[in-house]
């Protein structure tokens, strides 16, 4: 099954906070600042808009009175560029004397910035200092970050069981990208007993909360039937969902389903309108799997201009079928001009690109180079050698 374990750095967008956003907590501190004021209660008063008086009541709880929530809020208003210009600076700042106190929501925010190197140099091991002393107060979200670093080895020496106890500690809070993580060390078996059961568990509850990978390692889950019984239907379910979502890899696993008629009716058309979804996202298997479609005339007029066209997108990313698929298009010169060298190139490069599992695909991709060989001079087999190298140096 694809690893699709979230890979740093993560960005604010990436990451889901149990925790409620700063953005909203900010704007709550202008209804809780106007609310002080109906009370009358002591603050500087002076006529501005609500805004204004937001940013001034902050101020005078953070300055003098050395109040943690209100340092905490005005970093989150600075970081947001709520009421104040943005300033990345001051956010740090006032995160800082805000976690010096043992703000969790402070503490767990200076984390982010050190990790994102946001006006302040990135540092690993200051982030997880902070993702820590918030993480030990029961913020879900530094305990998801903090087993992130140990995941990865970011701040602290690698350690899976760490990241494992951390992401736990999270996900049994509701934090949703703990629960998917926690789901993928159970698929792996990494600082747990590969266990796919408990994987399906994590990946449920993350999914229910509209986890668009977890809901596609779901369908994964159902379609394979690891930890559940097999279940196209299902399997089904869960794609759709993701790829509601806009999820690349849903989208070409439906695609899949729809060719081959499981789980829904057999539908070419369809399957060529989720390839292509996957496809103008960059999904190399989709662009694949869509030049074959064009090159059969499967769901959409046969036109080998366009199967070569996509057969090409996925083999520059690396995809040995459709490296494959594009020598032959060359040395049959359908959909491009015949070029034994460039066909010698591609049909070279899958079959090195080929795992040991594939070995009929390989020995075909070695058998075609071959043939290819034959109708070529030595200077034009150097030539397509010298391109293949070239190509693989780039990667």
């Amino acid at each position: 099954m694809p690893d699709n374990r979230q890979q740093k750095h993560l960005t604010q967008s990436d990451r889901q906070r149990a925790v409620v956003p700063r953005s909203t907590l900010a704007s709550r501190g202008l209804e809780l600042a106007l609310n002080v004021r109906q009370e009358n209660k002591r603050m500087p008063h002076d006529e501005g808009d609500a805004a204004t008086e937001t940013v001034r009541w902050w101020y005078y709880r953070a300055n003098e009175q050395d109040d943690a929530d209100a340092q905490y809020m005005l970093g989150a208003m600075y970081e947001e560029g709520n009421g104040v210009p943005q300033d990345a600076a001051e956010a740090v700042r006032w995160y800082r004397r805000a976690a010096e106190q043992g703000h969790a929501d402070a503490q767990s925010s200076l984390g982010d910035m050190y990790d994102e190197g946001r006006r302040v140099s990135q540092d690993d091991v200051e982030a997880a200092y902070w993702y820590r002393q918030a993480a030990e107060q029961g913020d879900a979200y530094a305990q998801y970050a903090l087993g992130f670093m140990y995941d990865e080895g970011q701040g602290v020496p690698q350690d899976h069981a760490e990241a494992v106890r951390w992401y736990r500690r999270a996900a049994e809070q509701g934090d949703v990208g703990a629960q998917y993580n926690l789901g993928l060390m159970y698929v792996q078996g990494r600082g747990v007993h590969e266990d796919d059961t408990e994987a399906l568990r994590w990946y449920r509850q993350a999914a229910e909360q509209g986890h668009a990978d977890a809901q596609f390692m779901l369908g994964l889950m159902y379609n394979e039937g690891r930890g559940v019984p097999q279940d196209d239907a299902e399997a089904v379910r869960w794609y759709r969902r993701a790829t509601e979502q806009g999820h690349a890899g849903a989208q070409f696993s439906l695609g899949i389903m729809c060719v081959e008629g499981r789980g829904v009716p057999q539908d070419d058309v369809e399957a060529v309108q989720w390839y292509r979804r996957s496809a103008e996202q960059g999904g190399a298997d989709a662009q694949n799997n869509l030049g074959a479609m064009y090159a059969k005339g499967r769901g959409v007029l046969q036109d080998d201009t366009e199967a070569v066209y996509w057969y090409r997108r996925a083999a520059e990313q690396g995809v040995a079928l459709a490296q494959y698929n594009l020598g032959i298009k060359y040395d049959e010169g359908r959909g491009v001009t015949q070029d034994y060298v460039q066909a010698h190139k591609w049909f070279n490069l899958a079959a090195s690109r080929f795992s040991s599992t594939e070995r009929e695909s390989r020995d075909n991709a070695v058998q075609f180079r071959d043939e290819v060989a034959a109708k070529m001079t030595p200077a034009q087999i150097a030539e397509a050698q010298r391109m293949a190298r070239e190509w693989r140096s780039g990667q």
